[in-house]
């Protein structure tokens, strides 16, 4: 439920401006809207990034109680001067007439070469919403994990992927101390922790 009566209809969009057409699309608005006591705020510039939805999968064994993670250059923590490789869970962006869950397969199958026994919802959350309309739906993957390893991704993308698998407590010592520090991941393995007991029917 939500906790004030603002919405839609309390925004005026006066301009809207393409600034930039890639691999991101990036508008520039100008924009008002209503003020929780009443009026409405002045004229304000911003910038967004559009992107269409995206589906991120945490893949994990409940028999032998490990996760699969993937790690890949990323350029944003290279721009704070952070290390560039991150572990991840797999992810990726909707084509066109794909589900969600189509979405998940397609990407676990690509990146991580796993099966999924069963695709469990976690969260569908807003990445950033103060920069981007992306929305990313979250999912835990049973798999089997006695096998996964290797180099992965597209070719064609760019894409250069390697899978780790760690026992799901290591990786969630990761999350404590820092190691792992991308939202997703976080969110995926903070959830893990929370269902880890019922997972085990999935063993």
């Amino acid at each position: 439920m939500k906790l004030s009566n603002l919405g839609l209809d309390d925004v005026r969009i006066d301009e809207e401006q393409n600034v930039y057409s890639g691999f991101l699309k990036l508008s520039r608005y100008k924009i008002r809207h209503a003020l929780f006591e009443g009026g409405w705020s002045p004229q304000l510039e911003r910038e967004a990034v559009y992107r269409v939805p995206s589906v991120g999968v945490l893949l994990y064994d409940p028999a032998l109680d490990l996760v699969v993670l993937v790690e890949q250059f990323r350029i944003g923590p290279l721009l704070s001067n952070d290390d560039p490789w991150l572990l991840e869970v797999v992810a990726g962006i909707s084509e066109a007439d794909e589900t969600l869950e189509s979405v998940a397969l397609r990407e676990v199958k690509e990146e991580a070469n796993c099966e999924v026994k069963a695709l469990l919802p976690v969260s569908n959350f807003y990445v950033s919403p103060g920069a981007t309309n992306e929305r990313l739906m979250l999912y835990c993957g049973i798999t089997d994990a006695s096998k996964a390893g290797g180099c992965y991704g597209v070719e064609d993308e760019g894409e250069d992927i390697k899978v780790h698998v760690v026992p799901f407590a290591e990786a969630y010592a990761m999350v404590k101390d820092g190691r792992i520090a991308n939202a997703p991941a976080v969110i995926a393995l903070q959830w893990l922790k929370l269902h880890h007991q019922e997972l085990q029917q999935y063993a």
